[in-house]
Formats: structure tokens, sequence, C-alpha cells
């Protein structure tokens, strides 16, 4: 079974364009990991960081600040993990509507 994320009703119809977001951030973060560009990626965890939670996904907020704290040190395996982690987030995630 897949991640189930409910999300308020006025913010539905943005979350796939935001989603859409994440997944081209998880191909970037790849490739400015490849060439060891960690200010790019904590840059990409710190706005992952503040957006996350405002559409409803506290997760990508959590991943988003650990992208930030470990790309500012530099530690590339972990930042790879992280990386990884986003992925199957977002590979493993179902939206539907909070009808409430």
């Amino acid at each position: 079974m897949g991640i189930v994320v409910k999300i308020e009703s006025d913010l539905f119809d943005l979350v796939p364009g935001y989603l859409k977001n994440r997944h081209r951030d998880v191909d970037s973060m790849r490739e400015c990991l490849a060439r060891g560009d960690y200010e790019t990626i904590r840059i990409k965890g710190h706005s992952m960081r503040g957006s996350g939670s405002g559409y409803g996904f506290d997760e990508i907020s959590k991943i988003g600040a650990l992208l930030e704290t470990d790309a500012s040190a530099g530690r590339g395996v972990i930042v790879e993990e992280h990386i990884t982690r986003l992925a199957d987030y977002l590979a493993n995630l179902e939206v539907i509507p909070d009808d409430n």
C-alpha cells in the first residue's frame, strides 16, 4: 500500500504541479551530487523544508531540512540517501482530497 496524504480541497489542484517539481528536483539533485554541487542541493532542500508542509506534505519538509543540513556539511553519502528517500516517497505517494 502507498503513502496516503489527504490534501485540503483549496490546495488540491495545485498539488500535481508541486509534485512534478519535486520529481524534477530529485533528478536535478542527483546531477548536482554527481558534480559536487552541494550548494544547489542545500538551496533546494531549504525550499522543500519551507514548502512541503504548506501543501500538506510534512515528509517533504522533513527530508528538505535533512538535505539542507547535510548538503551544507558536504555529506555526500548521506545526501544521496535523502534524495533516494525523497524519490521513494514520491513514487509511493497517493494524494486524496480531504473532504472534511
